[in-house]
């Protein structure tokens, strides 16, 4: 059984999630709740769980301002929230998960099951987290690897290439591998100089050096890669480069 707590100022919140748990997922034992980051903070000091659900704004103090608080985090956390604003995608370049309310079953079960195998965050990481999360700084994207998160700049990254429901990362000097799927960096990076080139090519435009029209549309990146601009994005892309 994994012990959670449940932090919500609203006892409506509380109380739904807390039957939801009981009902379909049946490896989770509620140990707690709190409805403020004060009796948050005193709960989870005194009885150490091990998963938090965590409301991100409440009225005397956000969810990230409860785990500033934490000198060790040594819990995992799912935040919950009404709020599908700028904290959502914070919460997704931090590599956090989240649920949305009205909590949907399929979501819950899916968090849960995630959080239970993916590795402890170490702490340096979570520092890193917190200041992404509380300022809403989208400079660094975190990627989960074995050993706990990789926190990559989003101008390091040259390009992504899909590999079913993995993509991979390519750095000018390294090579990750997230669980997640192109488009949803796709959709994550949209704002920060990312183009989908390709089904299977998401790429960084401040890395392209080249434009190549040898045998089809090539962009050359800066890593001296070839990536394919498929014939119906090819305008979208010059109009982009300014060509």
């Amino acid at each position: 059984m994994m012990k959670a707590c449940i932090v919500d100022d609203e006892k409506k919140g509380r109380d739904t999630l807390l039957k939801l748990l009981e009902e379909y997922c049946k490896d989770v034992e509620v140990v707690g709740q709190a409805d403020s980051v004060e009796t948050a903070f005193q709960f989870i000091s005194s009885h150490q769980p091990e998963l938090v659900f965590l409301d991100v704004e409440m009225p005397r103090g956000s969810g990230f301002e409860l785990l500033k608080r934490f000198e060790n985090v040594n819990f995992k956390t799912i935040f919950v929230t009404a709020h599908n604003h700028y904290a959502i995608k914070a919460i997704k370049f931090a590599a956090v998960d989240y649920i949305l309310k009205p909590v949907d079953v399929d979501e819950l079960v899916s968090a849960v099951s995630r959080v239970r195998s993916s590795p402890p965050m170490q702490q340096n990481n979570y520092s890193g987290l917190l200041d992404n999360l509380e300022n809403n700084r989208t400079g660094k994207l975190a990627v989960p690897v074995k050993d706990g998160v990789a926190f990559i700049h989003t101008n390091d990254i040259i390009r992504m290439q899909a590999d079913g429901s993995y993509t991979h990362i390519y750095t000018s000097t390294e090579k990750y591998t997230a669980s997640k799927n192109v488009k949803e960096y796709e959709d994550l990076l949209q704002d920060l100089n990312f183009f989908r080139a390709h089904h299977s090519h998401l790429i960084n435009l401040i890395h392209v050096k080249h434009f190549s029209r040898v045998d089809g549309y090539f962009a050359i990146m800066s890593d001296g890669s070839s990536v394919e601009v498929s014939r119906r994005k090819k305008d979208h892309f010059l109009q982009l480069m300014n060509l």
